[in-house]
């Protein structure tokens, strides 16, 4: 019997499906303040708003995210300072596809009940992703909510969300416009991936069901982490690297992508054409792990796992080594992964996903 990600308890079209009523509702209030004008709603990495008579035309970028069901994988092995910096990276490598500088950061913590040393670690790892991903933690709510998690578990529980506030300047802004967002990706361009770090923080639910009978402190293989271990192993942050590029005169970039729920599908929030992916770095041995105890098919992994690529990066082909070149500075491995064709969809190594 093969898992799905839906037999685990996500359906993916049913979620679209909501996420397309909820844009329809959210659009209605894009009028709502005369100082701000919505230049970029719903629907891809973050919303963008332009301040109105504000000098040098500044616009501002927003974007919230959680850890989602990693936290369990935390709370199972009541190690709780590496999940902060996930949450973290959910946040900033999203808002940053815009062209955007993360510049300010709240969280926001909700537990079945107070536990200082618990969510002091927390915390730690947010400072620590907050570090790495240059944007300062401004704030944050905790809501002591006994009940919320379930009347019968009496252990502390909790969830992690947050939102990053980014800003784009006027001299950005044409290229935001033209480039970035996906509107100049044509056939012939490429894609380059940069590696990811393990499971990143998607397909957890997934992930939990295949590995229903596994003990997370038994070796992922000899002289290996523990699958725990593995499964907590932090999500890269690609601020750096990719604000360098972005800002690197010399380099034409037609679209960032990063690579989260939903996997190599993620791509088509950009443009509605061709992504033909035929070249991907070996998969991470979690990620193996998973597919192989839950005997997921390759279509499945393909749209819910990030196969070892946390982040895409979409330019003309003579730009894209001077691309590789600013992951190589901040010690990120990255390789051309596939290329733009003209037939809408999205292809993993002749799996047709999208």
């Amino acid at each position: 019997m093969t898992m799905t990600y839906k037999s685990a308890g996500v359906d993916i079209k049913s979620i679209k499906k909501s996420q397309a009523a909820i844009g329809r509702t959210i659009s209605k209030t894009y009028n709502a303040q005369k100082k701000a004008h919505v230049e970029h709603g719903f629907g891809h990495y973050a919303g963008i708003v332009k301040i109105k008579g504000a000098r040098n035309g500044v616009r501002i970028a927003t974007h919230t995210d959680g850890v989602g069901t990693k936290v369990m994988i935390a709370n199972d092995l009541k190690i709780y300072d590496t999940v902060g910096i996930d949450c973290i990276a959910m946040n900033v490598n999203d808002i940053i596809c815009t062209g955007a500088t993360p510049i300010s950061f709240v969280n926001y913590i909700a537990a079945s009940k107070n536990d200082t040393s618990k969510i002091t670690d927390i915390v730690k790892g947010l400072a620590k992703g907050a570090k790495k991903g240059t944007v300062p933690i401004v704030g944050g709510e905790t809501a002591i909510m006994p009940g919320l998690f379930g009347k019968k578990r009496r252990g502390f529980e909790f969830d992690l969300a947050g939102t990053v506030v980014g800003m784009i300047n006027a001299p950005n802004q044409g290229r935001l416009q033209e480039n970035l967002l996906g509107s100049r990706i044509k056939p012939g361009d490429v894609i380059t991936g940069a590696f990811s770090t393990g499971m990143h923080s998607n397909g957890y639910t997934l992930a939990r069901k295949a590995l229903a009978g596994v003990r997370l402190g038994s070796k992922l293989y000899r002289g290996g982490p523990t699958v725990g271990d593995a499964l907590l192993e932090p999500t890269e942050i690609y601020v750096k690297p990719i604000l360098d590029a972005i800002q690197d005169p010399t380099i034409d970039i037609h679209g960032l992508a990063h690579i989260t729920g939903g996997s190599f599908t993620k791509l088509l929030r950009l443009k509605r054409i061709g992504f033909d992916i035929e070249c991907l770095p070996d998969m991470p041995r979690i990620i193996k792990y998973v597919v192989e105890y839950g005997n997921i098919k390759k279509s499945e992994m393909y749209s819910t796992f990030n196969m070892g690529i946390g982040f895409c990066v979409i330019s003309p082909v003579e730009h894209a080594d001077a691309i590789r070149r600013w992951f190589s500075k901040h010690h990120i491995r990255s390789k051309q992964i596939g290329v733009i064709t003209p037939k809408a969809g999205v292809t993993v190594e002749s799996t047709k996903i999208a």
